[in-house]
């Protein structure tokens, strides 16, 4: 009995690393983050990352310059924007692991051709 629950243990332990590990990586992180999910999620793996953790990396003033629009319409940017300006928390339009809709899709109808939900 000991020896089957010895073995039982291991087994649960070996299905939990499993699903731990099994969460895809965007292309364009897994330079940066490889298989250490700490890098990111600084308030534990069940956590989002924080905006802290996402700007360790991304500068929000680059972001408000790549993703800038014309002057007319300058407010449409979504790192930049009329509503709430450079402060939208990254994890309302961005996730690591599933594609998400921006918070501005809620309401507006434009197209963001290069969002990396």
């Amino acid at each position: 009995m000991k020896n089957f629950n010895i073995i039982l243990g291991l087994v649960l332990l070996g299905l939990t690393s499993l699903s731990a590990q099994s969460a895809e990586i965007r292309d364009y992180h897994k330079e940066v983050i490889g298989k250490d999910c700490k890098t990111c999620h600084d308030n534990g793996i069940k956590q989002f990352p924080s905006d802290q953790s996402c700007l360790q990396c991304h500068d929000v003033d680059d972001l408000a310059k790549k993703t800038a629009r014309s002057e007319e319409d300058k407010w449409q940017n979504p790192h930049n924007n009329l509503h709430y300006g450079k402060e939208v928390p990254c994890q309302e339009c961005h996730s690591e692991h599933k594609t998400k809709q921006p918070l501005c899709s809620n309401c507006h109808t434009f197209k963001f051709d290069k969002h990396k939900g």
